[in-house]
């Protein structure tokens, strides 16, 4: 960090006042003038929950009312007392998270009045509606959710009707950029259980765009399967009619109009929660349709886990995650599955992160399990020297000043692992937009500002090369983002 950086570190630090000073001052005062003090704080504050530092958030209500709880992830949605400010209309409640925590939660008035913060802008939609949504200050918002100006995949609609369960359900297809019915090549496969949530809550078709024109992934289809019986299909008793119909009635019919790759290994079968109980059954039961299985704070029922536990090892790769403020009862499911994969030697990621059950955690982590399951093909070097570029160079984004998108150019004269991360002018890191190897050559990335406060933030490049030329090199640039 530079000296700069440093010292206005230190002096916002010491002119910063804390929530503490403030509700010591309205204890302080006559209760004749403690509404104009609360006045003049919530004015000089406009952002909503209060954070200090890296780990307190301060939930604040102003208003009318009897009563003021909160519940979220953070208390598994049961209601938890807020304080009074003695002779005044705010509300508070001061809690202690790790600085890359996300959750989400709501305000109950009266015991009964559940309601969004209303001073808090960040909301996270859920299968019961939207909740207002705390990022603690090293979580950003993920980048690939959001649309941009890059080629788009098709959507389509597509009516299956179920002969082994007896129903019908509308499934949406995705078919990446640049899909031709004319075309030679084939594409992996990923099937997604509670489909349409996943398109509309998780914004799947944008995460799908961003992951391909980023080159994180290859360019894949998509396959969104709604439930109709969700728990006695998902967890059930309709458990094995319901894989019989992904595996014999909606693969075939995949394969017959797309130019899908049949191999297990490229094809995917991903869910959350019950979706990634199924997920686990499909893969176990039938590894010859699926050799990849992605389950988010997954049930994993116990017919599942002794199965792994108890058969030789299956031609599957797993991604599994958990969040720490997840439902309680999934917790010990999902980490006491990890030693079973680990004992029967199975490739895996596993993730353990500060969020609860939501779509907001599910949303913003899709691509962990994409991009562990068909990553993109490595860019070649250039076969001659004039092609590549002759010098390294992060150059200027554009638009500067922006809001909230601006998009970042760098070239490569080697190849290396290569960083580029975005700093606010603490020196905190608030965004990584690249992490991997490249080859040589010309790249551009976009980065989103959104949730970022306005002000100025610097964005450095470092590119550690390896073999004969090995090194390293980097550079930082100055960008300003308004709002």
């Amino acid at each position: 960090m530079c000296v700069c950086l440093l010292l206005i570190h230190r002096s916002q630090s010491l002119s910063a006042q804390t929530f503490q000073d403030f509700i010591n001052r309205v204890n302080a005062a006559p209760q004749v003038e403690r509404t104009a003090i609360v006045d003049s704080f919530m004015t000089a504050n406009t952002v909503f929950p209060r954070i200090e530092g890296d780990t307190l958030a301060h939930l604040i209500y102003r208003g009318t009312a009897s009563t003021a709880q909160f519940a979220g992830d953070m208390t598994g949605w049961s209601p938890a007392a807020m304080t009074q400010l003695p002779a005044t209309d705010l509300w508070y409640r001061t809690e202690k998270y790790a600085a890359d925590t996300r959750l989400d939660y709501k305000f109950i008035l009266n015991s009964s009045n559940w309601i969004l913060d209303p001073r808090n802008p960040k909301q996270s939609l859920g299968g019961f509606g939207a909740n207002s949504e705390l990022r603690m200050p090293q979580v950003a918002a993920a980048p690939e959710v959001q649309s941009y100006s890059i080629p788009h995949g098709v959507l389509r609609d597509t009516t299956f009707y179920s002969a082994t369960l007896g129903n019908s359900r509308t499934v949406k297809i995705y078919l990446p950029p640049g899909y031709s019915e004319s075309g030679t090549d084939s594409f992996s496969v990923a099937l997604f259980h509670d489909g349409l949530d996943y398109v509309s809550l998780a914004a799947a078709a944008n995460v799908l765009d961003y992951l391909i024109a980023q080159q994180k992934i290859a360019p894949i289809i998509a396959v969104f399967v709604p439930a109709v019986n969700r728990t006695p299909e998902y967890a059930g008793n309709q458990t094995p009619q319901f894989a019989l119909f992904i595996v014999n009635e909606v693969m075939p019919v995949i394969d017959a109009r797309y130019r899908t790759k049949k191999n297990p290994a490229h094809r995917a079968v991903i869910g959350a929660s019950n979706g990634g109980n199924i997920s686990l059954y499909i893969g176990y039961t039938y590894p010859q349709s699926f050799g990849n299985i992605g389950a988010y704070s997954s049930n994993i029922q116990s017919s599942i886990s002794n199965g792994f536990q108890s058969s030789a090892k299956l031609p599957l790769k797993l991604y599994l995650d958990i969040g720490r403020y997840d439902i309680a009862a999934l917790i010990p499911l999902v980490k006491n599955f990890v030693p079973v994969l680990q004992q029967k030697g199975y490739p895996y990621k596993y993730k353990e992160w500060n969020d609860g059950h939501s779509w907001g955690n599910w949303r913003e982590h899709i691509d962990e399990s994409l991009e562990y399951f068909f990553p993109a093909t490595p860019l070649a070097a250039p076969k001659e020297k004039s092609t590549a570029p002759k010098k390294f160079k992060l150059g200027q984004n554009y638009p500067n000043p922006f809001n909230p998108n601006t998009v970042i150019n760098y070239q490569l004269s080697m190849n290396g692992e290569v960083k580029l991360k975005v700093y606010d002018v603490l020196g905190r890191e608030v965004r990584t937009l690249v992490d991997r190897e490249q080859a040589a050559g010309n790249y551009e990335t976009i980065f989103d500002a959104s949730g970022l406060a306005s002000g100025t933030y610097f964005y450095r490049l470092l590119v550690s090369s390896s073999g004969s030329q090995a090194g390293a090199e980097s550079e930082t640039r100055k960008m300003m983002l308004v709002k």
